[in-house]
């Protein structure tokens, strides 16, 4: 549905529904136009929207995706049998540039849940400065049931029925949960039998095969800038002499602790869903991260004390960074953290009435649609190198990465000084204000 058409079908709808959480808006007896479910992230966008003052029916129109694709894949399994999985693309807004967002397999994938991360991808993008918009795609299955070969195919026949709608210049895929540079191979080796050699189609392929060098360790290295800026502009040092605490110790945990290790940061506690460790003197993160790496649990290892896992988020430090599940600090838990600032590495790990007890205790919180984006950011460099066909240093697209953090901070500190908004709202105030004002130099109003 285009967003003309679907602004004169629902002519009598209210569009501050759309910004206060209704699920679907009635419009008449026979259509109803439906809108992300409501999540964590509805009310700063409804903040911004309100101090852009920006007319309702433009509001209603930006949160309403361009298009929305559902597909069933029938694949042959490697028994004989064959089986249908729905899959689903949700292309949010294109007005900044390309459609933008990684690809889950996951047997809870839904159409609200992809059609949420889509609309968190455009803002995302818009709040970096970089030329994409916002898509997410998903698949509902349970991977670790199938095995490669199966992965392979359900994989190729998703190219198969979405190829239409993606594409260098037109929707840019790229991994999240559950699917890696292998799945991102077959896609584009899929794609490139239909249109051609085209490795830009999707990005955090294998460095083997056109990605980029730094994409793994990328978002948690765009973490520790993010940090770093927000103690300078908070004026309380640097990343020096802090000490920290990492509730997720994945890719993206593992990296931003490694590197805070290496600044002079304290690390003084870990923890996964299995288990927690601590250390107050700081734990010795290159070897935790190699005990790790060799498949042992955090409390196996030998220079820390185990701690239980639900007293991460509660132990005493400066700066806490949630690097795993989203939705992780609540109003059952917000009121007993025991720290300075939270740095969200994670997608959504405060929910809203966490949000509002961190808020009334003067707790900084660093919001993930920037502090998280550095994946994003290095995926649109394997794009530029993808499309001038060539490949940047390792150095070069840290030194990138760095100037695009520290370029995308300012403005977003601006905005929360001198509107006296909570630093979330600010960066979507900032984001708001980028994609609308590309919408309306491209003639729509």
């Amino acid at each position: 549905m285009s967003r003309s058409l679907l602004l004169n079908l629902a002519p009598s709808a209210n569009p501050a529904q759309v910004l206060s959480g209704d699920a679907s808006i009635q419009v008449s007896d026979s259509v109803t136009v439906r809108r992300t479910s409501p999540n964590l992230y509805q009310e700063p966008r409804h903040q911004a929207f309100k101090q852009l003052d920006y007319d309702e029916r433009f509001a209603f129109m930006l949160m309403n995706p361009d298009r929305e694709l559902t597909v069933e894949l029938a694949v042959t399994l490697d028994n004989g049998s064959v089986e249908v999985f729905n899959a689903y693309r949700v292309q949010h807004n294109n007005s900044r540039g390309p459609f933008k967002g990684g690809l889950r397999y996951h047997p809870d994938v839904d159409i609200d849940d992809v059609r949420s991360l889509a609309s968190l991808m455009t803002w995302k993008t818009a709040v970096m400065d970089i030329p994409f918009g916002g898509a997410k795609g998903g698949i509902s299955v349970d991977p670790t049931k199938l095995s490669e070969r199966e992965l392979e195919r359900l994989t190729r026949t998703l190219v198969q029925r979405i190829k239409e709608v993606i594409g260098p210049d037109e929707d840019i895929p790229a991994p999240d949960m559950n699917t890696d540079g292998k799945v991102m191979a077959w896609l584009f080796d899929e794609y490139s039998k239909f249109r051609g050699f085209a490795p830009g189609v999707v990005t955090g392929k294998p460095i083997h095969l056109h990605g980029s060098l730094g994409r793994d360790a990328a978002t948690g290295r765009g973490v520790v800038f993010g940090i770093r800026e927000l103690l300078e502009h908070m004026k309380i040092g640097g990343v020096a002499g802090k000490s920290f605490v990492f509730q997720g110790f994945g890719n993206v945990g593992s990296w931003a602790a490694d590197i805070i290790h290496d600044m002079g940061g304290k690390v003084v506690a870990v923890g996964d869903a299995l288990s927690a460790v601590h250390n107050p003197k700081g734990l010795d993160i290159p070897a935790l991260r190699n005990h790790v790496a060799n498949g042992k649990r955090l409390d196996e290892f030998v220079d820390a004390e185990a701690i239980p896992v639900d007293e991460v988020l509660t132990f005493p430090c400066d700066v806490l960074v949630p690097a795993a599940l989203g939705g992780v600090i609540t109003e059952s838990n917000a009121h007993k953290l025991d720290c300075k600032i939270v740095v969200e590495a994670a997608n959504g790990p405060t929910t809203p009435k966490g949000d509002d007890i961190l808020r009334s205790r003067d707790i900084m919180v660093l919001p993930d649609i920037y502090a998280n984006a550095g994946g994003v950011t290095v995926s649109f460099f394997e794009w530029v190198q993808n499309r001038q066909n060539i490949k940047w240093e390792e150095s070069e697209v840290n030194e990138r990465l760095e100037k695009k953090m520290v370029s995308s901070f300012a403005p977003l500190w601006k905005i929360h000084q001198e509107r006296n908004l909570p630093l979330r709202t600010a960066t979507f105030v900032k984001a708001v204000e980028r994609v609308a004002r590309a919408e309306n130099m491209r003639g729509l109003n």
